[in-house]
């Protein structure tokens, strides 16, 4: 059997300083991981993504400020990291990853792919934030977008839906500021209603969540935003979606403020997975956040959603791979 397809940019480490808060190593140590351990998944380097597919999601002068190191002080404090060639070529490598993996799934027939990164949410269009240079969820969707209509004559509809997930226990404002007027794609965010950002975006659908919210209530809750996503796309389902299975809800991650078990994530991805499968959505997967106390935890948490993506991969209808665009 062919190997499901996951894509890494680990190998641009960034020169954070001495107690940065940032898990740089979870990257790596994940792909190790995966390596090792996961031998259905093929693991590839991701292309890094150019100046024109940023633009699809990206103001030209924000793409600028990043690749030539203009980025002003108090920008530099938003996004949390400090301006080198290496967190440049990292931040087009991840969008780049989530590019290669939402391909494979839709049209490549994979049906799961998965970037080993990404999840970049809180960038907007014009700015970075909390840890997020450029969006590669909102990159990779218009991408995907244009290419679908581009060759739209061989799928019998010219207009492709996107779904994006985002199970970060962090709201996605910033996906949720691209699509703002958007009615093709539909932004999905469960998180914690006193976490950060503090000045949210309105997404199509927000679930906030109390401190301490647990794997019942949470489950519970996921549930019904998923009923209600798809009853509200009605007689136009997605054709293509994101998820976002962030790692930080878990009871012991330093940034979370909830409190599920490792158990009570395997069972959010699980259903995610599931439903999207059973309606034939293909999906690009991506670990999004993860600040456990250690970061096996983490790496841990991240490996067991590629396992459950693994397995949705295995039991996708698998159709003959399409002409890539």
């Amino acid at each position: 059997m062919r190997p499901m397809r996951a894509f890494h940019s680990d190998q641009f480490i960034l020169p954070l300083p001495p107690g940065h808060s940032f898990p740089m190593s979870k990257y790596r140590l994940l792909r190790e991981a995966v390596e090792a351990g996961m031998p259905g998944l093929r693991v590839a380097e991701a292309a890094p993504a150019s100046d024109g597919e940023l633009a699809l999601a990206h103001d030209p002068a924000w793409i600028s400020a990043v690749a030539e190191g203009t980025l002003s002080a108090a920008a530099e404090r938003e996004i949390g990291f400090p301006w080198s060639p290496r967190m440049v070529e990292r931040s087009r490598r991840s969008v780049g990853a989530t590019i290669a993996a939402a391909r494979c799934a839709l049209f490549e027939g994979e049906g799961v792919a998965a970037n080993l990164a990404g999840g970049t949410h809180h960038a907007q269009a014009d700015k970075g934030s909390g840890y997020c240079v450029f969006n590669d969820v909102a990159v990779a969707a218009r991408l995907m977008q244009a290419e679908w209509h581009r060759h739209g004559h061989r799928h019998g509809r010219r207009l492709l839906r996107v779904l994006v997930i985002d199970l970060d226990v962090h709201q996605g404002n910033g996906t949720a500021a691209i699509f703002r007027d958007d009615p093709t794609v539909f932004t999905l965010s469960l998180h914690g209603a006193k976490n950060f950002p503090f000045r949210k975006e309105a997404s199509d659908l927000d679930v906030e969540l109390p401190d301490g919210c647990g794997d019942a209530p949470y489950l519970e809750a996921l549930d019904a935003a998923l009923a209600q996503a798809w009853a509200r796309h009605g007689e136009a389902p997605p054709g293509l979606a994101f998820y976002l299975a962030g790692a930080d809800p878990h009871a012991d991650d330093r940034l979370g403020r909830l409190r599920l078990t490792a158990a009570g994530l395997a069972e959010r991805d699980r259903r995610v997975l599931a439903a999207l499968r059973e309606r034939a959505i293909p999906v690009a997967l991506t670990m999004a956040g993860g600040y456990g106390r250690e970061v096996a935890t983490t790496v841990a948490i991240h490996r067991r959603t590629l396992e459950l993506g693994f397995d949705s991969w295995q039991r996708w209808p698998h159709a003959p791979a399409q002409s890539a665009p």
